[in-house]
């Protein structure tokens, strides 16, 4: 059982390969119709900033699947190895894979700050739970 934590896991680790291509896929021709010459002495962002919104918002949801889902990585494997064999914290680890795909899809698309918060604050909770699981299982080792 513990193993099948590590599908949700794997699985939000390719959807991030999906959105790093995605977001290539869409930055370089922008970068080469906007004539662009990238500049590495600019300050951070400032140079991506003048691509079109639509273009940026790929790039903004990459680097946000680089940040809060180290936390889930982490917390997965940390079940793993502590045996968990919860089914509780498999439905959280799936949770919080389909919520991160949805806030990458509606940050993608759409950019809602409102429903995308509430999307994030759910998904942040489902790790939560995640975390809990992995504590009180660490302490019943200790």
């Amino acid at each position: 059982m513990s193993q099948s934590l590590l599908l949700p896991m794997i699985t939000l680790v390719a959807w991030s390969c999906v959105m790093l291509v995605w977001m290539l896929a869409l930055r370089v021709p922008a970068i080469f119709k906007a004539r662009m010459r990238l500049d590495a002495k600019r300050p951070r962002g400032e140079q991506m900033a003048e691509l079109p919104a639509k273009i940026r918002w790929k790039a903004d949801n990459y680097n946000h699947l680089m940040e809060q889902p180290t936390l889930f990585y982490a917390t997965v494997v940390a079940l793993v190895l502590l045996g968990s064999t919860s089914s509780v914290a498999l439905g959280l680890a799936w949770a919080y894979t389909g919520l991160r795909v949805m806030h990458s899809l509606v940050q993608s698309l759409i950019d809602s700050v409102e429903i995308r918060f509430v999307v994030f604050a759910l998904s942040t909770l489902a790790l939560f739970g995640l975390v809990g699981i992995a504590l009180q299982l660490a302490l019943q080792v200790a």
